[in-house]
């Protein structure tokens, strides 16, 4: 099994990247070959250039971002470890995604370009089981209070993943962990993080469909 981790911290020391370790252990043990997408080591540049809108609309694709799409094409696990910013990953993890999971690449409508807005979208990506993992400063009380919890998993699990053709993503979120006074909740995260990777790499892991899920939740909230 070959797992491609997207990570989005300027420090690859930070909590993060220490939750990101531990998410790989499993792996590692396992005998699973694992590669690292670390948009800051790696100088990602997120911005949405001139030649990514040409790109949009039919025009040959930005240098840099094909052997992006290799590098995601070559997973049979992906992931994204980040920390929460506003309530949603950050700017240079959204703006991978906005270069990367390009139109005729990641989704389509029709036939192609000249049939965006008229005809019936299609998810491209292979359904790759995908998991998220956000570190947060806030505790559950309060994602639970204000549904912020709920809006993550509709912005990303379904508005990226699912609307691109990957059903099956998990979203994880590690609570309340500013400061080292909260040294416990920083360790409980981290065996968090090899808990989900062991059961994420298992052989007996259920498919999901978080967009059938994310509907049927919808739907029972409005009976």
């Amino acid at each position: 099994m070959h797992l491609l981790t997207v990570f989005s911290h300027p420090i690859r020391s930070s909590y993060p990247g220490q939750v990101m370790d531990a998410f790989h252990e499993p792996f590692h043990a396992a005998g699973h070959s694992v590669d690292v997408l670390d948009l800051h080591a790696e100088s990602f540049d997120p911005r949405f250039t001139e030649a990514d809108h040409q790109h949009f609309w039919g025009a040959g694709i930005p240098d840099g971002i094909e052997s992006m799409q290799r590098r995601v094409e070559a997973a049979d696990r992906l992931a994204f470890v980040f920390p929460v910013y506003w309530w949603s990953m950050p700017a240079m993890m959204k703006g991978w995604i906005e270069r990367v999971f390009t139109g005729g690449w990641a989704y389509q409508y029709g036939a192609g370009v000249a049939d965006r807005g008229t005809q019936p979208l299609r998810g491209l990506l292979p359904h790759v089981p995908t998991a998220l993992i956000g570190i947060g400063g806030s505790k559950q009380r309060t994602y639970d209070k204000y549904g912020y919890e709920d809006a993550m998993r509709t912005q990303l699990d379904v508005g990226v993943f699912a609307y691109s053709g990957i059903t099956d993503v998990e979203s994880h979120l590690i609570y309340d962990i500013e400061a080292e006074h909260h040294a416990e909740n920083r360790a409980a995260g981290i065996d968090q993080a090899r808990d989900i990777a062991t059961a994420f790499a298992s052989p007996d892991r259920q498919t999901r469909n978080t967009k059938d899920e994310h509907l049927n939740r919808r739907a029972a909230m409005t009976q």
